[in-house]
């Protein structure tokens, strides 16, 4: 059985980043009837504005959504708990400090950041550095 972690410097320092494949794109349904008819996000999320959903580019394309703000998906690899405290702060504020926006989704067994595709290589490599960071600092404190 896999640990939960609620720590933060335990969840940051077991995030294992990983870049995952393709481009994404943040879309809207409408209220009315918003079914996702023929589509396949790999998110959805009911706003009071329409049904939000996270789909592959070119599938976004091909069903007449905007598709100029292309986002790559970075998996945060650590089994954090729901109510855990810092992991979304920690990694929000590595990038906000680096200039890099990120959209963090929350789910059961993971988390995932969304960043614009030409600074997703970028956002990884400081996210492995943040992870590189907190070990360090939780071997430091725990050696003294």
């Amino acid at each position: 059985m896999t640990t939960v972690l609620r720590d933060k410097f335990d969840m940051l320092s077991n995030m294992k980043p990983s870049l995952e494949d393709g481009e994404y794109v943040f879309c809207s349904l409408p209220n009315e009837g918003s079914k996702v008819h023929n589509l396949n996000p790999i998110a959805t999320f009911q706003e009071r504005e329409g049904l939000a959903v996270v789909l592959e580019k070119g599938e976004a394309h091909g069903a007449g959504f905007e598709t100029s703000l292309a986002m790559r998906q970075i998996t945060l690899n650590v089994n954090s708990a729901l109510d855990g405290v810092g992991l979304t702060a920690g990694v929000a504020a590595c990038l906000a400090e680096a200039g890099i926006p990120c959209n963090m989704v929350a789910a059961y067994h993971h988390d995932h950041i969304f960043v614009p595709a030409g600074l997703a290589d970028r956002a990884l490599q400081l996210l492995i550095s943040l992870q590189g960071d907190s070990a360090r600092a939780m071997r430091n404190v725990d050696g003294q």
